[in-house]
């Protein structure tokens, strides 16, 4: 099948997307969720052949793992989805002109929303929820690395969307080659959206070549400044976790900057780390603080590529600066503009934080791991945008609509 075919399939099932009941879209959902953890089995299965051909030293392992408690959480943010409030039909605003007409501004869905993607299965199953959830078709390109995961997953789309008697291509999986990706790029007419998840390698390529318009769900280069007043309980919690609860996802933490007037206290602050091998790459202060009381094997000194990199592994750079203002700096010229935090007890830096901070997510003695869509109460996310133009930060229902203007008259005409 030559991939306009993919294209023109899913065109097709938008005209009928757009009939399917409210009651039947929690209906699917909530079948799907049960069926994921029904064929949990098979998944792990297809999801092994994709593990058994990547080394697990490579940070996208873990991305690409599915587990049984995965894949029930899965189902549970598919039943979130579900559960939330219809996102279509809404009349955002209305007014009667003097002229006697009625303006309405209604959401509406999107349209064709494709997403390229690469070792992250959960993907398919989110992207379908939410694309489904608002009327939109998807046209997924996942990578080569999940090909089986994918494959088993779409299936099971597939098959319940049958059971409801549903176009199975409202929800259309590429080929896992290259050349599909080409085609996606340039599938003008029939993209309405190209949202890309992975890699900066990935983001800046579909960025660069892509033909119909994309929302940008970029890298997460994350800082967490400690303030000169942070609380060091709250702060080696809060290291700990943006660090080391998953380091391959875009909110893991990459760079702690500390004030200079802490750094006796940083080796009790990055005390924890050391149970996780996190490996710390230190600017000159900071080595100083960390030596003798930091494992040697995993204290390194920290070279100039080491502030903004995305590490996604167990592996952070620390920063010292003597004031909050260079703090600021710092995070100013080395962010990605997806999630940054501070730890302060000063409520005037606290405020001022937020304001100056220019990222999707900014946060106040709270974990940066926070930033995702099942967390903001989204129900699950298709990506978290970093730009500015429609979205920004985790993308759920809402950011997934547009809006017509739908206008009623009883004869009017304009007058030159």
């Amino acid at each position: 099948m030559e991939y306009k075919q993919y294209f023109e399939d899913a065109l097709l099932a938008g005209r009928d997307i757009v009939s399917v009941s409210p009651e039947t879209i929690v209906a699917v959902l909530n079948n799907l969720a049960e069926a994921a953890v029904a064929q949990t089995t098979l998944l792990l299965q297809e999801n092994q052949k994709d593990l058994d051909r990547m080394d697990i030293n490579d940070p996208k392992y873990d991305r690409l793992k599915l587990t049984e408690s995965r894949i029930q959480d899965i189902a549970k943010d598919m039943v979130n989805v579900a559960n939330l409030p219809h996102p279509l039909g809404h009349i955002l605003s209305e007014k009667t002109m003097p002229n006697g007409l009625n303006i309405k501004k209604i959401s509406v869905p999107l349209g064709i929303v494709g997403v390229i993607y690469e070792a992250r299965p959960n993907v398919t199953f989110d992207v379908f929820a939410l694309c489904f959830k608002t009327g939109n078709v998807c046209i997924l390109k996942g990578g080569s690395d999940a090909e089986y995961s994918n494959k088993a997953i779409i299936k099971i789309i597939h098959d319940v969307l049958a059971k409801h008697g549903i176009n199975k291509n409202v929800a259309v999986l590429l080929p896992p080659e290259r050349e599909a990706t080409e085609a996606l790029l340039n599938a003008i007419g029939y993209i309405d959206v190209l949202i890309p998840r992975g890699s900066q390698g990935l983001i800046d390529r579909v960025r660069q070549q892509s033909k119909v318009p994309v929302i940008e769900t970029g890298a997460g280069i994350v800082h967490t400044y400690f303030d000169e007043t942070g609380d060091l309980q709250k702060g080696s919690e809060i290291v700990f976790n943006a660090k080391t609860r998953r380091v391959s996802v875009c909110n893991a933490l990459d760079c702690l900057v500390v004030h200079s007037s802490r750094l006796s206290e940083l080796p009790e602050l990055s005390e924890k780390l050391a149970e996780k091998d996190v490996e710390i790459f230190a600017d000159e202060r900071a080595y100083a603080s960390l030596k003798g009381n930091y494992p040697d094997n995993l204290l390194q000194k920290a070279q100039p590529e080491h502030f903004g990199t995305e590490f996604l592994d167990y592996k952070m750079a620390i920063k010292t600066v003597d004031s909050f203002n260079e703090g600021l700096n710092h995070i100013a010229s080395h962010s990605s503009k997806h999630s940054e935090a501070i730890i302060t007890e000063n409520a005037n830096h606290a405020a001022i934080f937020l304001n100056k901070v220019d990222a999707a997510a900014v946060y106040v003695n709270a974990s940066t791991a926070f930033t995702d869509g099942a967390q903001f109460g989204l129900g699950a996310e298709i990506g978290i945008s970093t730009q500015k133009l429609h979205a920004r930060g985790p993308m759920g229902l809402q950011e997934l609509t547009s809006y017509k203007w739908v206008v009623e008259g009883n004869g009017q005409v304009r007058n030159p």
